[in-house]
């Protein structure tokens, strides 16, 4: 029985008596008649096959695009498909350049190697990757008031953390030896190493600058844990520019790969004035003897809306015991790391056929693809979402019960295919021989609904107030009074939560009133615009930003807390007697969308 095939394997390519004559990078080579080991010249076989077998190499590509600039002009490979069902023969020229465009142009003592490999039925070995068991939550600032809550607060649900910090002597004595530390400033972008972040999801940020009394505080800060009220404060080190907008900047950008951004990542295709190229190459069923042909071609006018899209296109065919075509790439030269998200977006115009995406994890050529088939609508563009929990292992057509789970930071190839066949033994209900047609505008990584705030900030109450005209300033919070004083401190604290609103990235800005050492529990008051003013406890806000990760209601939202208490009154718990539990998504729901205060700001007439 024969079944498709993303590899070269049985059944094999006739091969015929008489002579063929091989060229490869300028060196003949006459074979004739039938070949063995033993016509071979001792130590061939002992060659290893070249490892990865897949490599880039642009010496011969002839089903690939090649585009000089942004659209126009585009440049595709506009070959003839030459395949008529039952009326030609296998294509032992089309074989060969299938394998010049994924492998190169090999040895002939490598190519008749593999061949042999083949016909003797040996089969590669597969690599078991280990999934990788990412989800960290990175702390930034870890060993600051609210920052060193937000870690115990994490470690006591058991959730994996990793903290960010400028000292890492200090970090360890807080915040215990065993703790994954990564020592960077995020005011020196060269600190901020990209392996540092692997694995990270989720952040919280608070980093703040520090502001300290004038006249000195003691060694764990006694007089800063009161409050700013009850001393004459200034800046200590860093300015506010640096650490509240620069550093925000550097911040977001080594992050932004790992937690990924709301609107997906582009794997491949145009949109809008973007695109990406992927190098494209057609792996049919000449590969096993089969006639079927398809290519890729790009189209600069047929696209949804008129612009540029790929089209993966041919004819398919039974004869030969044939029946598929697909399309693949060439290996990447980096593994694509599309953890962040949650599947793969393919913008195409059906034209009822069943199709296969298949997503590969290893370099090697013969190996596990992670497949997922999809149906098509008739003459519709359409979104096909394909989530990664829905990938199933297929190695030669059948399901691989003991591969390795998808890993998405590993991504090495794409391929989508047109067959016969589809796992185990099933075929295509929509399978049909003969002409067929799908263009495809685009892949995209896209992160599922609800979204959950993937950046969660501690900024301030206070930021859009200093320039607020009719602000009586007497009644206002001594760093609203003092912005200029303290380096414009609020000034580019707005700055920094503008970043994090224009990066993509899912966010939460949490702006708490005055902090406080006091305990967590009093009833709260969330606002939205900017105007209130009181306290409330560091222990409460490191629980809001842990709360906030896990709720949609608070995606995208920017909110002032403070807590009802008084600023004359101490609030205390009884141990005994400890406040409940509470339930933040009660105070999320209330939360509006694109309320920040500045609206005020911007409506405000700008002074001559």
């Amino acid at each position: 029985k024969k079944m498709e095939c993303c590899c070269y394997s049985s059944p094999k390519p006739p091969l015929s008596s008489s002579s063929i004559i091989l060229n490869f990078q300028g060196v003949s080579s006459s074979v004739g008649g039938r070949f063995s080991k033993k016509t071979l010249r001792p130590g061939v076989l002992s060659s290893p096959l070249p490892k990865p077998f897949l490599q880039l190499n642009d010496r011969f590509q002839p089903f690939v695009y090649q585009r000089s600039s942004l659209y126009p002009p585009l440049r595709a490979y506009k070959g003839p498909i030459f395949s008529e069902a039952g009326k030609q023969g296998w294509d032992f020229g089309r074989f060969l350049k299938t394998l010049y465009f994924f492998n190169g142009p090999p040895s002939p003592a490598k190519f008749f190697e593999f061949l042999i490999e083949k016909l003797s039925g040996s089969s590669p070995s597969e690599p078991v990757k280990a999934m990788d068991t990412s989800g960290i939550i990175l702390v930034a600032g870890a060993t600051g008031g609210v920052g060193r809550r937000v870690v115990d607060i994490l470690r006591k649900k058991g959730l994996p953390v990793r903290v960010l910090v400028r000292n890492e002597e200090k970090a360890r004595r807080m915040l215990g030896p065993d703790i994954d530390l990564i020592s960077g400033d995020i005011t020196k972008e060269s600190t901020l190493v990209p392996e540092y972040f692997k694995g990270v999801r989720k952040v919280i940020n608070a980093v703040s600058v520090i502001v300290g009394p004038k006249e000195g505080d003691t060694p764990d800060r006694a007089k800063y844990s009161q409050g700013i009220k009850f001393f004459e404060p200034e800046i200590k080190g860093d300015s506010p520019e640096m650490v509240e907008y620069i550093g925000m900047k550097n911040l977001i950008n080594a992050v932004k790969g790992s937690v990924g951004v709301q609107s997906g990542k582009l794997v491949y295709g145009f949109e809008d004035n973007s695109s990406r190229e992927l190098a494209w190459g057609a792996l049919d069923d000449v590969v096993m003897g089969g006639i079927s042909e398809s290519t890729f071609q790009i189209d600069s006018t047929g696209g949804e809306n008129g612009g540029p899209t790929g089209v993966f296109k041919g004819l398919v065919s039974t004869a030969n015991n044939g029946g598929f075509t697909s399309i693949r790439t060439k290996n990447f030269s980096v593994p694509e790391d599309l953890s962040a998200y949650d599947g793969l977006e393919l913008r195409l115009k059906g034209d009822g056929r069943r199709y296969k995406l298949i997503v590969r994890t290893s370099s090697d050529w013969d190996t596990v693809g992670y497949t997922s088939s999809f149906d098509t609508v008739e003459g519709q563009w359409q979104s096909v979402w394909l989530p990664f929990s829905s990938l199933r292992p297929i190695f030669r057509a059948r399901t691989v019960s003991d591969a390795p789970p998808f890993d998405p930071s590993q991504i090495i190839s794409l391929q989508l295919m047109f067959s016969k066949f589809e796992y185990d033994g099933k075929l295509n209900p929509t399978f049909v021989e003969g002409a067929f047609q799908l263009p495809l505008s685009s892949i995209r990584a896209y992160i599922k609904d609800p979204i959950t705030p993937r950046f969660v900030h501690v900024s301030s109450a206070g930021v859009t107030r200093p320039d607020r005209p009719g602000l009586d300033l007497s009644k206002q919070p001594p760093a609203v009074r003092l912005n200029k004083e303290l380096g414009f401190i609020l000034t580019f604290k707005l700055k920094g939560e503008d970043l994090i609103r224009e990066s993509g990235i899912p966010y939460t800005i949490v702006r708490p009133c005055a902090l406080t050492e006091e305990p967590a529990g009093a009833d709260l008051i969330f606002d939205q615009g900017d105007n209130i003013t009181g306290k409330i406890s560091r222990e409460e806000v490191a629980q809001i930003c842990v709360a906030a990760l896990e709720s949609p209601y608070a995606s995208d939202k920017t909110f002032e807390v403070k807590s009802v208490i008084p600023f004359s009154e101490p609030y205390t718990v009884d141990p005994e007697n400890p406040p409940p539990e509470r339930d933040y998504s009660v105070y999320f729901k209330t939360l509006k969308d694109g309320i920040t205060g500045k609206e005020i700001l911007e409506q405000s007439p700008v002074p001559f």
